[in-house]
This record gives C-alpha cells, sequence and structure tokens, in this order.
C-alpha cells in the first residue's frame, strides 16, 4: 500500500545539520523560475519556462522556528546602498544549497538593531564628506560646477571657523 504522506523533495536532515545562527554569513542559492511568452511551430502562444540559479548572499538576522518544518530564515545584504531582506524557508524546495561562509558568535537571537546601524553608519559617512565646488572656467556663468567630496578632517579641527584674532581686527575696522 502507498503512503499517504508526501515527503518533500529536499534533504531535510542535511539542511537541518547545517545549524543556521543569526550572525552567520550565507550563500543562499535559490531556482529562479522565469516565463516567457512565445510562439510555437503551429503559431499559438506557448509560455516557455527556464530556470535559473541566483545567488543571495548576507548575515543572517533571525532564525525563527529552528529546524521544524516551517522553519526560516532572513538574511540582509546591501545591494547598491540599499538594504534587501529576504525570509527564506528553511526547507523550500525552490533553494537549492545554502553554504555558510562565515560564524560570528552574537549575543543575540536577532539582530534586528543590524539595520538602525546600517543606516546610522551611512548617515556618519556622509557627515564626514565635504562637498567642493570646482570652477573649470573664468567665468563663474559659464563654468560647470563639478562636486568632489573629500575626507574632512579631524574631528578636533573644526574647516569653517574663522580666526578670533581676524574676526576681532576686521569688527575695529568697521566701527572705525
Amino acid at each position: 500500500m502507498k503512503s499517504l504522506v508526501k515527503t518533500s523533495p529536499v534533504n531535510m536532515k542535511e539542511r537541518a545539520a547545517l545549524g543556521l545562527r543569526s550572525g552567520d554569513t550565507v550563500r543562499v542559492w535559490q531556482n529562479i523560475v522565469e516565463l516567457k511568452l512565445g510562439k510555437g511551430a503551429d503559431k499559438k502562444v506557448v509560455t516557455l519556462k527556464n530556470t535559473r540559479r541566483q545567488a543571495f548572499e548576507g548575515l543572517v538576522l533571525a532564525v525563527k522556528h529552528g529546524s521544524e518544518a516551517g522553519g526560516t530564515f532572513t538574511v540582509r545584504k546591501v545591494a547598491s546602498g540599499v538594504g534587501v531582506e529576504k525570509i527564506f524557508p528553511l526547507y523550500s524546495p525552490m533553494i537549492d544549497s545554502i553554504e555558510i561562509l562565515r560564524r560570528a558568535s552574537t549575543r543575540r537571537a536577532k539582530l534586528y538593531f543590524i539595520r538602525d546601524k546600517a543606516s546610522r553608519d551611512q548617515k556618519r559617512a556622509m557627515r564626514k564628506s565635504v562637498q567642493v565646488s570646482i570652477v573649470a572656467s573664468g567665468k563663474p556663468e559659464e563654468a560647470e560646477v563639478e562636486n568632489i567630496a573629500i575626507e574632512a578632517a579631524p574631528e578636533d579641527v573644526s574647516i569653517d571657523t574663522v580666526p578670533v584674532a581676524s574676526a576681532v581686527e576686521t569688527s575695529e575696522e568697521v566701527a572705525a
């Protein structure tokens, strides 16, 4: 007699043995199915199915429900300066393989604070860079202005401060 219980096409023991934890850097290989509409030999519209593999590499923020049947893990990466997160079911047949690239010891089970930390670091880097305008030709009306970001001076030196002595001399000259 044939069993009515459907088993997963995924090797569940292998996935459970991975032991994913928050703080791990992983590369998840997904099977992406692309559907294209084309014309067959009899000039009817036919749906063509193309499958490709795509990697998603990032930091594991959270593992929920452990190695249970409904277990998921959240992976975050920064692509083109934008944070991207994906939630993967652990035993999904759409996941071809999971590679653990680096393990890190963390003090927390959920690393959601990384979202805020990344935005703070980005804002801090933008504050430290200073915008400078360079005029290409002698006439400012016709000149092309080019913005260049340069690293700011150390925190203890202020760029736009005027020495106190020169400020006092100019105020005395104006008063006279």
